[in-house]
């Protein structure tokens, strides 16, 4: 029977009378834990509703997470908040250029900058009057490091800024000799463009020439031979442009059209390194059938 003033699903649990065991005399009353709800009180319980009315307990409602717009917004302030702060040295460094490099002095910045390709920093490097031919301990300039890196656009800014594309570092490389032994032919052809010396030789005495015909370079030596280049340069080891295509290629299609190219320019197929050897000799011996050919038919 439901009581008056009571909802429908409003239980009272069952008195227990008291009663006393029979050995000890102690009391015994209600059972300490509560006799298990009915099912449907336990779901009631578990869905936060216990009873209509005045009696009923809302379960706590969960915070939705922010919106994406909201984190947005959130990260936005942040960050205009920082900007706001920043002092004129924080501000010194394009956003393209990393902390880390923005410490370092104003002549390493350009090269390191350099390297990277970042033409911002390079621009602004040079305006502030960084010298565009400062060195680190190795002798690369802007333009050397630039080169070893294949960033063209920073080094035809660099070169329309002054840079020498003939200077050498240590290693006697110079942006001209780096595009002809890394076969980097936008760049050789900048360098060409800026006057780059043809007759110039690398460490060995070797020309770049010598050097792209050594690692099969087609499309370097086909430059380097319609700029003029001497074809029968000899090197300190004793090697013209054809001996190091068949001495040390692969009798491969690439070293077979650099002899194919050298043959047509002229050159001369007699030529012996110190060991009496020349490149047809090599190719005799390496197997290079089809290179053999191109020399034997040389008149």
């Amino acid at each position: 029977m439901v009581e008056a003033g009571r909802g429908p699903n409003d239980v009272t649990a069952p008195q227990h009378p008291t009663t006393t065991h029979p050995q000890t005399g102690r009391s015994a009353g209600a059972p300490s834990a509560p006799a298990p709800a009915a099912p449907r009180l336990l779901r009631m319980h578990r869905s936060g509703r216990w009873a209509s009315g005045r009696n009923r307990v809302a379960r706590p409602s969960r915070a939705k997470p922010p919106s994406r717009a909201t984190l947005v917004a959130a990260v936005l302030v942040v960050v205009l908040a920082l900007v706001a702060g920043c002092g004129a040295d924080e501000l010194r460094a394009a956003p393209s250029e990393s902390s880390a490099a923005a410490q370092l002095p104003d002549h390493l910045r350009l090269l390191s900058a350099a390297g990277k390709g970042d033409v911002v920093t390079v621009r602004r490097l040079l305006d502030q009057g960084v010298p565009i031919d400062a060195v680190n301990d190795q002798e690369h300039t802007a333009l050397i490091t630039a080169a070893y890196e294949n960033q063209v656009e920073v080094a035809e800014v660099l070169v329309e800024a002054g840079a020498d594309v003939n200077r050498k570092d240590l290693s006697q490389q110079s942006a001209y000799l780096i595009a002809t032994s890394d076969g980097h032919l936008g760049l050789l052809r900048l360098t060409l463009r800026h006057g780059a010396d043809v007759a110039s030789t690398d460490s060995y005495d070797g020309t770049g020439l010598i050097r792209a015909a050594h690692r099969g370079h087609t499309e370097i030596v086909r430059e380097l031979i319609a700029a003029g280049i001497d074809v029968d340069h000899v090197n300190r080891l004793s090697w013209t442009a054809l001996i190091e295509a068949v001495l040390l290629g692969d009798g491969g299609p690439n070293h077979t059209d650099v002899v194919r190219q050298l043959v047509a320019a002229g050159a001369d197929t007699t030529i012996a390194d110190r060991s009496g050897f020349t490149a047809l000799d090599y190719a005799r011996t390496g197997g290079y059938t089809e290179i053999v050919g191109l020399l034997e038919g040389v008149p």
